[in-house]
């Protein structure tokens, strides 16, 4: 099912840095079609497509799941940090991530992709929720889920969270 407030959001930034559909989709390597199907809330976007438009608009892939101001962005990004670990290979079926959360990062909306997610705690405590369900996960743990299902992660703790995200792609 695509989130329409992912579109919205995604057309204002867009229209904000006054780019082009098409100069996006060059910027991404993602279809002028499928963004434009986004922006309408017409079509949902994988994890790996947000990351690339996020990258391409200066922004954290985190603003695009939580209706929040842009003062409001400022402190959810000075929370929530990824690094690519692609090395900028794109022709993988797979995108590693690594996700640093700060203590008390809770906030947030759970979402849904299409693909699979695969978690591994490098340091800290993570409390994921899959389909309503919650456990923590600490280090050398991991867990995988089918991303269709609504899914966040949080760090309901008083220490850093640092944790590998391994993202199928769809074609």
């Amino acid at each position: 099912m695509a989130d329409p407030s992912i579109g919205t959001t995604l057309k204002k930034l867009r229209k904000e840095r006054k780019l082009t559909l098409k100069q996006l989709a060059e910027n991404t390597g993602v279809s002028i079609s499928f963004l434009s199907q986004v922006e309408r809330g017409k079509s949902s976007v994988t994890l790996e497509s947000l990351r690339k438009i996020a990258d391409a608009l200066h922004v954290d892939p985190s603003v695009f799941f939580a209706e929040q101001d842009a003062a409001d962005w400022t402190s959810r990004l000075e929370r929530f940090y990824y690094k690519d670990l692609t090395h900028g290979v794109q022709e993988a079926n797979f995108v590693p991530v690594l996700v640093t959360l700060h203590p008390g990062d809770s906030e947030g909306n759970p979402f849904a992709h299409s693909g699979y997610e695969f978690l591994f705690v490098v340091e800290g405590e993570l409390t994921v929720e899959v389909a309503g369900e919650r456990s923590t996960i600490g280090p050398g743990d991991s867990t995988m889920f089918d991303a269709s299902q609504t899914h966040y992660w949080f760090n309901l703790t008083d220490k850093e969270v640092k944790f590998l995200l391994v993202s199928s792609k769809t074609v």
